[in-house]
């Protein structure tokens, strides 16, 4: 595969997960936002079940109970992020969903800093700034315009974080990629359907007329576009996939005014400007720094 068609791949991936943003904000007019969570992991963990069966054949070792341990607290900081960002576009839009949610990349390297002890590269600092100010823009200019789904997704953007920074910890004890992904969707899945037994009435009427939601965030948002970016990061540069996996909040701001007809003020522009940068400045800059250093 060449790195052009490896970046379409990621480009695709990214597409599909902004999406999402747009399938996720439609569903909450037909079905509760746990009850959802539930219904599309368990979709997910359908999916991705197969491929679980063939990694575990090829596996050197099985997995042990530690490792079980660990996909555990993935999977829940999985369902934080889940839940929290479902909740949140209750009352924010598509647009501020999809952008604050990508500031995770942001989040990760302070996340590593609290849980690994590992400092961050300086960069992330001046990036943290950028991403409040646009955070500060997105709102109209005034903290008092932040609904509170914009602060729910905040929280979501620190529980992806945790997520990720999880889960390059798992994958490097194990190795195992799929297995991870299917225990994680299946604590997400059993977590979300806890809650919302609890919390939300449901009917087989409720789940049909959100099935197309479900369906497509279950299979192509947790299992095809997982698989692209698998496949396309193996032949692309970091810095690269960096580039093209960022543009879902792009995607997600684009179709939630092509598909919902939602609108964003001029300062409002400006701030989504602010946070996209502040993602490609965490992901790009070190990369480039680490090749200078090397050539040097």
């Amino acid at each position: 595969m060449t790195r052009v068609q490896a970046n379409l791949l990621l480009l695709l991936a990214a597409a599909i997960w902004g999406g999402g943003f747009v399938a996720q904000s439609t569903a909450m007019n037909m079905i509760g936002p746990f009850w959802f969570i539930g219904l599309r992991f368990a979709v997910a963990t359908l999916v991705v079940l197969p491929f679980v069966w063939l990694e575990a054949r090829k596996a050197a070792a099985p997995l042990q109970r530690h490792d079980l341990r660990l996909f555990l607290l993935v999977g829940l900081a999985l369902f934080g992020g889940a839940a929290t960002q479902q909740v949140g576009i209750l009352t924010t839009t598509v647009t501020n969903s999809s952008f604050i949610t990508g500031l995770y990349v942001v989040f990760v390297p302070l996340i590593a800093v609290v849980f690994l002890k590992r400092p961050p590269h300086p960069i992330v600092w001046p990036a943290a700034i950028l991403a409040l100010a646009g955070i500060f823009l997105l709102s109209g200019g005034a903290l008092s315009h932040l609904t509170g789904g914009d602060l729910l997704t905040v929280v979501c953007a620190v529980f992806w974080a945790l997520q990720i920074t999880l889960a390059g910890v798992a994958l490097t004890a194990t190795g195992r990629p799929l297995a991870l992904s299917a225990i994680q969707f299946a604590v997400t899945a059993v977590a979300g359907i806890a809650v919302a037994i609890f919390l939300e009435p449901i009917s087989v009427d409720v789940i049909l007329s959100a099935i197309w939601e479900i369906l497509y965030v279950g299979i192509f948002s947790s299992g095809l576009a997982f698989a692209l970016q698998l496949i396309g990061q193996r032949y692309t540069t970091a810095s690269q996939a960096a580039i093209f996996l960022s543009s879902e909040a792009l995607f997600g701001a684009s179709l939630g005014a092509l598909l919902l007809g939602e609108t964003i003020s001029p300062i409002g522009y400006v701030g989504c400007g602010l946070m996209f940068s502040a993602m490609l400045m965490v992901e790009l800059v070190p990369e480039i720094m680490r090749r200078r250093t090397l050539a040097a």
